[in-house]
């Protein structure tokens, strides 16, 4: 006997509402937290603008998709690079400018069509920047996984600086804090990184599609009697507490550095928006339409930079739970938004994620950050990009090279930093180089 599909519209017992919704919850949780554990951001702030940005999307979508919005990856790096810079407020004025970008797209979507989009950013530019977007962010990674952060007494000569066991992160009068290689968070990144794989490949269903969420729950078991986990701030922490929000705060860097990566991710938010059409069997480009799908994305992002949360995104883990469970209705998606809002408001939760040790991430973040690359990798092959032919071969190379490397152009005021020089590049190079190109064969 097949199983019953439930439709978009349809409303189920709250008995069996609650649990759909808690795997929906379940499914956008461990990537939703990691982002604004990596970007610095708050991850009770994250988990609200969550839920409160879903149900935004589902309110502007007039209830017709039943799509999760959760902290977008894309924007991790851009973010990091700014905050450095100039602080989390300027990066949080990046992402509030990206909302704004994705309601001009959603206007011409709506006088003009989605036509002029793909013809801006065809798979072998989309493509080539998501591979950059995965591997500009290996260092990340890798750091988290393999080193950790101590302090010493400051030395008193140039040889006992340059003979210090690890590189230098930072000088006070008295001491001098190092970023050393450790052992045990190699291994607790291991262990992180091995489970999530197993789960990946040899478990089945639902829990076939949370991997991440498994390897951090590994990590964090493994962290405990190794005394990486500190539950002091836990018992601390109120059952009640209000997040810290975070305003933005104009900057023209982060225009610069995270703006342009919009492209990618409207780009992204088109598949989504696709794959969530052939899954619920209803044509969602043009009912409820792309442009109030796109204008539902781009009002929860600004939701979120006014209040101190990363940049949200469509969900592929939500959408393959509703691949997998076949049940499309909106109250179930809407239940798990309701659920995300409440806990951010739970001070012992948002206390409990902030033990969770940078290994830990680091582990699951090589296997995340890996897959983000790869699936770029993907794209171009589903796509059938031909680098026999010299154009594409060029645009990927320049993208690949300049996103990759961190290239900066400055121009004073204006400065263009990596993924985003990379993919202005690319979109100039797709715009201006002839369509038709003889093959690397042919000119040899």
């Amino acid at each position: 006997m097949s199983q019953r599909t439930i439709d978009v519209h349809e409303k189920l017992p709250l008995s069996q509402t609650l649990p759909l919704s808690f795997q929906h919850l379940f499914a956008m949780f461990g990537a939703t937290v990691l982002v604004p554990f990596l970007t610095g951001l708050n991850p009770a702030v994250a988990l609200l603008t969550s839920g409160i940005g879903t149900l935004i999307f589902i309110f502007i979508t007039k209830g017709q998709v039943p799509a999760y919005l959760g902290s977008s990856f894309a924007y991790i790096a851009p973010i990091i690079a700014v905050s450095a810079a100039s602080g989390p407020g300027e990066a949080l004025f990046g992402s509030m400018i990206v909302g704004v970008v994705y309601a001009i797209c959603s206007l011409i979507i709506y006088k003009f069509g989605v036509n002029w989009l793909k013809k801006l950013l065809p798979p072998v530019v989309v493509g080539s920047v998501i591979i950059v977007i995965g591997l500009g962010l290996a260092s990340v990674a890798v750091d988290m996984a393999t080193t950790t952060y101590t302090n010493v007494d400051r030395p008193a000569t140039i040889e006992e600086f340059n003979s210090l066991p690890g590189s230098v992160q930072g000088i006070s009068e008295d001491s001098v804090t190092l970023k050393v290689y450790s052992g045990t968070s190699v291994l607790v990144a291991f262990v992180s990184l091995a489970v999530a794989i197993i789960a990946s490949n040899f478990f089945r269903g639902f829990f076939a599609i949370v991997p991440i969420l498994f390897g951090i729950i590994s990590g964090y078991l493994v962290s405990i009697p190794l005394g990486l986990v500190n539950f002091q701030k836990v018992s601390e922490a109120a059952w009640f507490a209000i997040p810290e929000f975070t305003t933005p705060v104009p900057n023209m860097l982060a225009l610069w550095v995270i703006v342009p990566v919009a492209l990618v991710t409207i780009t992204e938010h088109l598949g989504d928006v696709f794959v969530m059409s052939k899954i619920v069997d209803k044509d969602l480009m043009k009912k409820p339409g792309l442009h109030r799908t796109l204008l539902g994305d781009g009002t929860a992002t600004l939701f979120a930079s006014l209040v101190g949360g990363p940049p949200n995104t469509t969900y592929g883990e939500n959408i393959g739970v509703l691949a997998i469970t076949r049940v499309y209705s909106v109250y179930v998606v809407g239940g798990a938004a309701v659920m995300a809002t409440i806990m951010a408001f739970i001070g012992k939760i948002a206390a409990l994620i902030s033990t969770i040790p940078v290994p830990v991430m680091g582990g699951v973040s090589i296997l995340l950050f890996g897959i983000i690359a790869s699936s770029g990798l993907r794209m171009l092959v589903d796509s059938g990009i031909q680098y026999k032919n010299k154009r594409n071969l060029v645009i990927s190379s320049v993208i690949l090279i300049l996103g990759v490397g961190n290239a900066v152009l400055d121009f004073g005021q204006l400065q263009l930093h990596g993924m985003a020089l990379a993919t202005l590049a690319g979109v100039l190079l797709n715009a201006v180089l002839p369509k038709e190109q003889e093959s690397l064969e042919e000119s040899m």
